[in-house]
């Protein structure tokens, strides 16, 4: 009987999914950031890069002629309204003194980036000052900003999120300009930040989740579920490093409809086969695309060349700790349940229709969100 509730609870969940599905499309994306931030003299700038989608949220008349694109002149006449949403919730303190700022430049960036340069003054050079981000309230639940801050003796690394939203920056003493000196490793915890947004990124990637859940779904001896798990691994490995590193990468409008398809794939094959053998052979080409999608989350924000492998390596090992902790519980609890002859005989038909059905509704939910 517990393992028949247990059943009842997942297809609840299933219909939770269902009626969610306009929000959850695309959930897999976890919104990021990036600021460089320097000090020279009684001047703080800031450089700010954004996804192009984040920045209509912030100000949806930047989109005049409702296109959806964003354009250059376009941008000129939303400075003010920019300015107001981005740089006024951006606060610079030096001691008990704001440093006021003004939008100096904003401008579009490859990968469908969106950059702004905002210039804060203070009224006499700073020993350190406190940037504290509250424009992170009008973002996302779950977005990261990954902050530098670079005064010429090393560069620091930290990735600011809603609980913990500010960052302090000193100068040199006296509030002289650094000088322009060779530049030491850089001291950050944006290693383990990267790391965080993996294990994030997958436990809010529904469609990911429900398609390892559909893959290991039907069972089968514990080598053939490991095989199609590190087939999945190694496929979206190898396209989220061309990806992020800018050797080549599909558009999203494709890869996003194409992972909802595998999802009903999935589910569809579901009703045809008995256990997980040799099912690494659908895995490893439907995991390439995925890793297309992982990496929509670094690729938006154009991170500096020298920042890509670092986070690449502490992002990928993020997502595969969240997907092993995932498998960690439902594997176990599908062992036992398949003992069950009734799970084998309807429970996997059914779950499985549920995941078809998933799939298909994020494919034209995707096809209509690319072509509106």
């Amino acid at each position: 009987m517990r393992l028949r509730a247990l059943f009842a609870a997942l297809l609840t969940c299933f219909g939770a999914l269902l009626v969610l599905l306009p929000r959850v499309a695309s959930a897999h994306q976890v919104g990021l950031s990036r600021g460089d931030y320097k000090i020279s003299g009684a001047t703080i700038t800031a450089e700010l890069v954004f996804a192009r989608r984040e920045v209509l949220s912030l100000v949806r008349s930047l989109d005049e002629d409702g296109d959806g694109a964003i354009s250059p002149t376009e941008i000129q006449h939303a400075r003010a309204a920019l300015g107001r949403a981005v740089v006024d919730r951006v606060s610079v303190r030096a001691g008990e003194g704001v440093c006021p700022g003004m939008l100096d430049d904003a401008f579009l960036v490859e990968e469908d980036g969106f950059s702004l340069r905002a210039v804060y003054r203070c009224p006499t050079p700073p020993r350190a000052v406190r940037v504290r981000l509250d424009v992170l309230d009008e973002l996302p639940y779950g977005h990261r900003h990954v902050a530098r801050a670079d005064m010429g003796a090393g560069p620091t690394e930290h990735v600011l999120f809603g609980a913990n939203r500010e960052l302090g920056i000193a100068g040199l003493p006296g509030g002289g300009e650094a000088p322009a000196a060779p530049k030491a490793e850089p001291k950050n915890d944006g290693f383990f930040g990267f790391f965080r947004m993996g294990i994030e990124h997958i436990l809010f990637g529904y469609d990911h989740l429900v398609f390892l859940f559909g893959l290991v779904l039907v069972g089968g001896r514990l080598r053939a579920l490991l095989l199609v798990v590190t087939a999945f691994t190694v496929a979206h490995s190898i396209t989220l490093g061309l990806a992020v590193l800018g050797i080549w990468a599909p558009s999203g409008r494709i890869v996003e409809p194409v992972i909802a398809l595998s999802v009903a794939y999935v589910g569809v094959e579901n009703q045809l086969v008995k256990d997980a053998e040799k099912r690494w052979r659908i895995t490893f080409p439907f995991g390439l695309v995925h890793g297309f999608g992982f990496a929509g989350a670094l690729g938006e924000i154009a991170l500096p060349r020298p920042q890509i492998p670092g986070a690449l390596v502490a992002f990928n090992l993020g997502v595969e700790a969240g997907q092993l902790a995932v498998l960690a519980v439902v594997v176990p609890l599908l062992v036992v349940a398949q003992k069950r002859k009734w799970l084998e005989k309807r429970g996997v038909k059914i779950l499985s229709l549920g995941i078809a059905a998933l799939g298909l509704v994020w494919f034209v939910l995707r096809i209509l969100d690319a072509e509106g």
